[in-house]
């Protein structure tokens, strides 16, 4: 009965660790997309991505990729590689997906 237990506390585990993706990656497109309203058109991917990464720890921000764009409505996509276990081990060929935007606010 002992490895059924540690075997679904593992999977349980596992299962938090997506949904922790998924939340990080959500947060973190929010962010990149705030960002690159607030600045021109010519530095919004600098500021986008800087914005994005800045409140992942390292083992997130490793795998990670940003990409903002669009005119009128920013946009920002956050993707993460999912752990298998512990963030900055080994991942799954798997990435999670967070998608965010914004109003612009500066003018071209």
């Amino acid at each position: 009965m002992t490895p059924v237990i540690i075997l679904t506390l593992v999977l349980m585990w596992q299962a938090v660790l997506v949904g922790y993706a998924f939340t990080l990656a959500g947060n973190a497109a929010d962010e990149g997309a705030r960002a690159a309203a607030a600045v021109p058109p010519g530095q919004r991917q600098g500021a986008c991505e800087q914005a994005a990464l800045e409140d992942l720890s390292s083992a997130w921000r490793e795998g990670a990729t940003v990409e903002c764009g669009g005119t009128g409505m920013v946009t920002a996509d956050v993707s993460l590689h999912v752990p298998v276990l512990f963030p900055g081990t080994i991942d799954f060929p798997v990435t999670v997906t967070g998608h965010a935007g914004t109003v612009e606010e500066v003018k071209q």
